[in-house]
């Protein structure tokens, strides 16, 4: 039965709905829609649908109860998606898990998730074989060509109906394992209340049955998912990558007309910097996103000026809590912020006794809204310990990043709390120092961290890449610093390397810096 012409129209309309049921409305009325595209490869709105049919039968089939949790390991595919969403399906939640985690790591995380099922492509099926001890969960894999185990073989029979589950908000949509920058994974359970909103205001920026998506981050990552679903929830066209190259990201973009992006600000430089950039026709662009890292001012308006669609910073945590917007387009005089808290969340900034500071004063951000995680999975402890709560009990997340309201309203990001040095007994921010530094003709990238220091309790020490074809004295480059920093803020040390270390998702691995530099290997 086909759907009335307005029926996504009404749907959005609802409190909630589940995103799965969205996809059903789109197979029913525009089947034939191309939803996912992967190289060669590609499948429908009806192909899709259908497919989801088929993975939650077979997880209903080997006793997957909703709110179970069911987990993904490997690189962007189309089977990668069509699990995730079939799951969904099922009313199970999904821990997408980095295929980039150590094998021991990884098969802790499956373990931690008590996953009935973990579904893995054949490198991260290698990889975790002789961890398998350390986790029930069955393994399925994503490669048709993995053997008696695979995928193909797995799948309820065609056709096939699903027992039809009725979702709620407050059920977990996703465990997801976010290191960040500490080192140590906890899974965050989100709702499909928090998606739903995603999916919601999706359309405002200008999602919809005609958008073109390309994905070229990880699946398992929640900026990612951001993107991901109200692009496909909306009915519009998602493209994937396996993996990110700055000169098929071009080609693809041009060739397939995309309209929107998610890219972490690394993707960003290394896209502009490519020889190439001006010479691709990016004008189908409606809106590009970023999130997950520091944006420097620069390149957002490097961005502006170069490639065509509208520029949107976002600000939040995987947590949730609050979440702060900067439309670059609109808001070319407010760059070096992170914009200010999209409505209906809430921003504040306490000091560290947890009292609230006015507007203009430093000190940690911390966010309440309707997308705040129900807590980190199995972990009482550390889900109270990343909680404020204000003097009428309300809950709020905290962040861990030290920042300020200027006195427009817009948020000021400095640092992370935890990469502040104290210098001296003076707070020494980071991110003014790298401020400085990347200023540097001949600088490509900087990292600042602090490290002990028998003097001052910890001093600056900048890593440096250089600029492509540049050479770099670090002697000479730290007087050139320090002429222009304060005496408080002034460099200890320079160190030249090739590269930065990254997250997943491109954030700088400061305490493994730290490391490199307590243990002279830098």
């Amino acid at each position: 039965m086909t759907p009335p012409p307005d029926a996504l129209a009404r749907m959005l309309e609802q409190p909630f709905a589940a995103i799965a049921d969205l996809i059903a409305l789109h197979a029913a009325s525009r089947a034939d829609h191309p939803a996912l595209l992967l190289d060669a490869g590609s499948m429908t709105f009806g192909e899709l649908h259908a497919r989801m049919d088929r993975v939650a039968a077979a997880l209903q089939r080997d006793g997957v109860r909703p709110r179970d949790v069911v987990a993904i390991s490997g690189a962007n595919s189309i089977d990668y998606a069509v699990v995730f969403l079939g799951a969904l399906r099922a009313g199970a939640a999904v821990a997408p898990i980095p295929q980039s985690t150590a094998p021991d790591a990884l098969a802790a995380m499956v373990a931690d998730s008590g996953a009935t099922h973990v579904f893995a492509d054949p490198a991260v099926a290698t990889a975790v074989a002789p961890h398998r001890g350390r986790f029930t969960a069955r393994l399925v894999g994503l490669d048709p060509a993995d053997g008696p185990a695979s995928l193909d073989d797995w799948l309820a029979a065609a056709p096939v109906q699903p027992r039809k589950v009725t979702v709620a908000g407050d059920w977990p949509f996703n465990v997801i394992y976010s290191s960040g920058t500490t080192g140590t994974p906890k899974g965050i359970v989100q709702s499909h209340a928090m998606r739903w909103t995603h999916v919601r205001r999706g359309a405002s920026y200008g999602y919809g049955t005609d958008a073109v998506t390309l994905i070229s981050t990880p699946l398992h990552s929640n900026t990612t998912l951001v993107s991901f679903l109200p692009a496909l929830g909306l009915g519009g066209t998602v493209v994937l990558m396996a993996k990110f190259d700055a000169a098929r990201y071009l080609e693809i973009a041009e060739r397939r007309r995309v309209t929107h992006a998610m890219l972490v600000p690394v993707q960003y430089q290394r896209l502009l910097a490519h020889p190439a950039f001006d010479r691709h026709d990016l004008r189908a662009f409606r809106m590009k996103f970023s999130t997950s890292a520091p944006f420097p001012a620069a390149l957002k308006a490097e961005v502006l000026a170069r490639w065509p669609g509208g520029l949107i910073e976002l600000y939040g945590m995987t947590e949730g809590g609050g979440t702060c917007m900067l439309v670059c387009h609109e808001r070319p005089d407010k760059l070096h912020t992170v914009g200010q808290p999209v409505p209906e969340h809430d921003i504040r900034v306490i000091d560290e006794q947890g009292r609230e500071l006015p507007r203009g004063e430093v000190g940690e951000i911390v966010g309440r809204s309707a997308g705040m995680m129900t807590g980190y999975h199995g972990k009482p402890e550390a889900t109270s310990a990343a909680e404020w709560r204000d003097a009428e009990g309300r809950r709020y997340i905290r962040t861990g990043d030290l920042g300020h309201f200027d006195d427009d309203g817009f948020v000021v990001l400095l640092d992370r709390r935890k990469d502040m040095i104290i210098s001296g007994g003076f707070n020494v921010y980071p991110s003014d120092l790298e401020a400085i530094v990347r200023s540097h003709p001949a600088v490509h990238e900087v990292a600042v961290v602090g490290v002990p220091s028998t003097q001052w309790g910890e001093t600056p020490v900048a890593f440096v890449v250089p600029a492509k074809d540049a050479t770099l004295d670090r002697d000479a480059l730290r007087a050139w610093a320090n002429e222009r920093l304060g005496k408080l803020q002034r460099l200890a040390d320079v160190r030249i390397v090739a590269d930065l270390p990254r997250s997943h998702i491109g954030k700088v691995l400061k305490r493994e810096l730290r490391a490199r530099y307590a243990s002279g290997s830098a």
